[in-house]
C-alpha cells in the first residue's frame, strides 16, 4: 500500500470515529470514554490541533475544538455532557494519572 493511500484510510477511519462519537453516540460521556479508554473527545480534538502545529498551522485550543466538534465547544457540552459524578471524577483521576505524558 502505498503512503497517499494510507493516508486516505487513516482519514477516513478518524472521520468515521469522529462521526460516531459525535453523531451517532453523543450520550457517551468525556469522562466515561476517558475512564474507560484513556482518551475522549477533547483528547482527539486536542491531538488535531497538535497536527496542525506539526504542519506549522497555528490553531488554539477552542479553535480546534469547534472543528472537532463542529460548533463551539461550550454548545455541545450544553447539549450533550451531564454533570460528572463522584465515583466518574474519583475513576477520572485515576486515568489520567495513568495517562499523562502518553501519546
Amino acid at each position: 500500500m502505498d503512503n497517499a493511500t494510507r493516508t486516505e484510510l487513516e482519514a477516513a477511519a478518524f472521520r468515521r470515529l469522529r462521526k460516531h462519537l459525535l453523531e451517532d453516540r453523543p450520550d457517551a460521556q468525556n469522562i466515561d470514554l476517558m475512564n474507560l479508554a484513556g482518551f475522549c473527545r477533547n483528547c482527539l480534538s486536542r491531538w488535531y490541533g497538535e497536527a496542525a502545529a506539526e504542519h506549522g498551522i497555528e490553531m488554539s485550543k477552542e479553535e480546534a475544538r469547534e472543528i472537532f466538534y463542529g460548533m463551539p465547544f461550550t454548545e455541545w457540552k450544553a447539549q450533550h455532557q451531564t454533570e460528572a459524578s463522584p465515583d466518574q471524577q474519583a475513576a477520572f483521576r485515576t486515568s489520567f494519572a495513568e495517562n499523562v505524558g502518553k501519546p
